[in-house]
């Protein structure tokens, strides 16, 4: 199996389990704030319908989405939250918002995810930060799918079991490592740092080389959790060998776009169900 279609394999799979934990849903539920502020559950599905929309513009009209980059830049801490409002605000215009927006992610979804396995190889399709391969843009798909799940599951109260499509998601933010640099107008160190995650299985996910002299170490899952800015760094168990790595840390981000707020120590989302302050990318 080739590494786009295992990827895409592991997208469905994360976009099903998130389909399942929405579905059943009753209309005030789908209005329960989540951490992001401001957002309700309707939001954030409304936002990944959104986006696999973009990227399935992104490949198949790269002027349409040129155009799109021009409103996210005229706008760029606000042209999502926008664009989200936008969807959940037609959903509500023609009622049954939680049908309406659950029939146009699994359109979305569905539709882009084929776009992914068809494309040829070598193919790199624009974006909001550099341009992406396929198996990038499927990984990044399936990150913010994890990561919006993640809202969606605290504000539920669900617990959700790790699983091994996180590795997908690490792989990304340590990618993205010199990104999270760049868009805080910053130099990213020359050295490469060791990364070395606990899966749930008791394996070792690592990258970089083994003799670097800037570590970090800790469980996958809460390395997804730093990286996508769904928990505060003091509430994980990652941990930081050198100054250059502890910085990091800081400011690690695995989406694309000006950087996230993060997260508030403590709960993730307060006892009166009132939404605290949390990243939207």
């Amino acid at each position: 199996m080739s590494d786009v279609a295992a990827v895409l394999d592991d997208l469905r799979e994360e976009s099903d389990q998130l389909d399942e934990l929405v579905r059943g849903l009753s209309v005030e539920q789908w209005e329960t704030p989540t951490p992001a502020p401001g957002w309700s559950i309707a939001h954030q599905i409304a936002h990944l319908a959104w986006t696999d929309g973009v990227a399935l513009l992104a490949a198949t009209d790269p002027d349409a989405f040129a155009a799109e980059t021009a409103k996210a830049q005229e706008a760029p801490d606000t042209f999502v939250d926008v664009a989200a409002r936008a969807i959940v605000a037609e959903a509500n215009a023609v009622g049954a918002a939680p049908d309406v927006l659950l029939a146009r992610w699994r359109d979305g979804r569905g539709r882009m995810q084929e776009m992914l396995r068809a494309a040829p190889a070598g193919t790199r399709i624009p974006w909001y930060g550099p341009p992406m391969s396929v198996a990038s843009m499927a990984t990044a798909r399936l990150m913010e799918t994890w990561a919006h799940g993640q809202d969606i599951a605290d504000a539920l109260g669900v617990t959700r079991a790790p699983t091994a499509r996180l590795r997908h998601v690490a792989r990304i933010g340590v990618r993205a490592r010199d990104y999270a640099y760049l868009v805080r107008g910053s130099t990213a160190p020359r050295e490469e740092f060791r990364v070395e995650l606990l899966a749930p299985d008791g394996g070792l996910i690592v990258f970089g080389p083994e003799d670097a002299a800037q570590r970090v170490t800790g469980p996958l899952l809460d390395f997804c959790l730093l990286v996508t800015q769904r928990a505060h760094r003091d509430d994980l168990a990652v941990r930081a060998t050198g100054p250059d790595a502890d910085h990091w840390l800081d400011i690690a981000q695995a989406f694309a776009g000006p950087p996230g707020p993060g997260r508030a120590p403590g709960p993730t989302v307060p006892d009166d169900g009132s939404a605290s302050r949390g990243a939207q990318a």
